[in-house]
């Protein structure tokens, strides 16, 4: 029976009851009967609608129990579920392009990294010296040829290993264990001693073929140790302990030991990057080879001939100290360092060399600039590379390098490099590189007949490639 019929019954039962006072007398025997029966029908029509709507409550309720059963059952699979997708994802690993693989999992990453860098030179030196070294004119090397992985480890630890095969040889690079937390960080094993801007920019960076001369004149160079860094708003200081490099730690260089820091205050003033640091290195020199030597190529490695040159002379320990500049304005930068280097002569005066450089540079193609990072020149990136409608970014410079050998008796000489370079970078990890420099040499190791004074001429060219 539907709800709307046993309305109907329920208001007609009222209806005759509400009636039947009125009208009782009226009513026979035999009407009196009919209507008592169907009453009583209407009663257990009742009854019976009763029970059913009861039940269907009942069974509503049991659904409705069931239903939130099976609700609270299928959250809790699709928890487990997600659980399970996210303990894969840890252990699965993701593969990100930057531009070489690097492989995350589990916390651990791992990314091959590498240099080929390409030189071919022609070096210029008077008539006699050509005709007596057969290493200067046109040339060729493989600068560097770099392989290696580095990666970080749960916990904030590092790790980066390179070994370079140029010039047919194995020598291990970067060797280090590295930990960060916050502004704090720590490296174990070969790495940079912070000898200054120059040195501390990678050559994949640089703005000429080789750094200026005095990083390499001075012996700058990676060295096994153990140091710290930290870094407070625009201040970050270096500090560290380093013996020999890798290669001698089995040589009498071993048992060297030097004391390195740095401080760099980098402020921005608008969109302009300043730089400005020092650094300060003393070595102490073992007693069974206290002997120190500064000499300099003509500023490109595809020859060994070096024009300056102190020989070896005697030292109990060496002091050096630096100053660096440096400022990014859009496609503008300037740079300049200065070196001081002190040799500590037992029973004789200590003689002091110096060495220093001032370059500019324009990008030639718009929206490109030096990149900057962590106190030293970082990658340039293109804003319109090859393959995405650009021609790539486009970079002149202009630099003096001055290296001065000569001081308390010792006769290196000096030398005087006036550089231009031109640098195009098609797509952020590829560079061509060419430049020409005019060498101004006095008081030079190699004579020109009688003659200590005289002039090179060097031009270069690098092909690059990095990942």
């Amino acid at each position: 029976m539907t709800t709307a019929k046993t309305a109907w019954l329920l208001l007609g039962a009222a209806a005759i009851s509400l009636a039947t006072p009125a009208n009782a007398q009226e009513l026979s025997p035999e009407d009196a009967a009919k209507l008592i029966e169907r009453l009583d029908a209407l009663e257990a029509e009742v009854t019976d609608l009763r029970a059913k709507l009861e039940a269907a409550e009942a069974s509503s309720t049991q659904q409705a129990a069931a239903a939130q059963a099976d609700a609270t059952a299928a959250s809790a699979a699709a928890a487990e579920a997600q659980a399970a997708v996210a303990a894969q994802a840890e252990t699965t690993p993701a593969i990100a392009m930057k531009p070489t693989p690097e492989i995350e999992a589990g916390g651990f990453t791992f990314k091959p990294r590498g240099r080929l860098q390409y030189d071919v030179a022609n070096v210029q030196a008077p008539d006699a010296i050509m005709a007596a070294d057969d290493g200067l004119g046109t040339n060729t090397t493989l600068r560097r040829a770099r392989l290696g992985v580095s990666g970080d480890m749960p916990g904030g630890f590092g790790y980066k290993f390179e070994v370079d095969f140029a010039d047919n040889d194995v020598a291990i690079t970067d060797a280090i264990i590295t930990y960060g937390d916050g502004p704090l960080g720590l490296t174990v094993g070969q790495h940079n001693a912070f000898w200054g801007l120059e040195e501390m920019t990678s050559s994949n960076h640089i703005s000429f073929i080789e750094r200026a001369g005095f990083t390499d004149a001075f012996g700058f160079s990676r060295r096994v140790g153990a140091s710290a860094d930290y870094s407070v708003g625009d201040v970050t200081v270096w500090g560290g302990l380093f013996s020999s490099s890798i290669d001698n730690l089995t040589s009498d260089e071993a048992d060297n030991w030097g004391l390195d820091s740095r401080i760099v205050f980098a402020p921005k003033m608008g969109d302009t990057q300043l730089h400005f640091g020092g650094s300060v290195h003393w070595v102490d020199l073992d007693e069974n080879d206290m002997s120190v030597r500064y000499r300099q190529r003509p500023n490109i490695a595809t020859t060994d001939t070096r024009f300056v040159n102190t020989g070896s002379f005697a030292a109990s320990d060496t002091l050096s100290y630096g100053l660096e500049a440096a400022a990014i304005a859009g496609p503008l930068h300037f740079a300049g360092e200065t070196h001081w280097q002190t040799a500590s002569r037992p029973g004789m005066d200590d003689p002091t060399f110096f060495g220093g450089y001032a370059e500019i540079g324009y990008f030639l193609t718009g929206g490109d600039s030096r990149g900057y990072k962590g106190g030293k020149f970082d990658r340039i990136r293109p804003a319109n590379p090859v393959g995405e409608g650009g021609m790539g970014a486009l970079q002149a410079n202009l630099r003096f390098d001055h290296l001065d050998l000569t001081d308390s008796g010792i006769v290196g000489g000096t030398q005087n490099a006036y550089g231009l370079s031109l640098i195009w970078t098609p797509m952020d990890y590829i560079r061509l590189m060419a430049q020409y420099q005019r060498l101004d040499i006095s008081d030079a190791a190699i004579l020109n007949g009688l003659d200590a004074d005289y002039s090179v001429d060097v031009v270069g060219a690098r092909a690059q490639v990095e990942f």
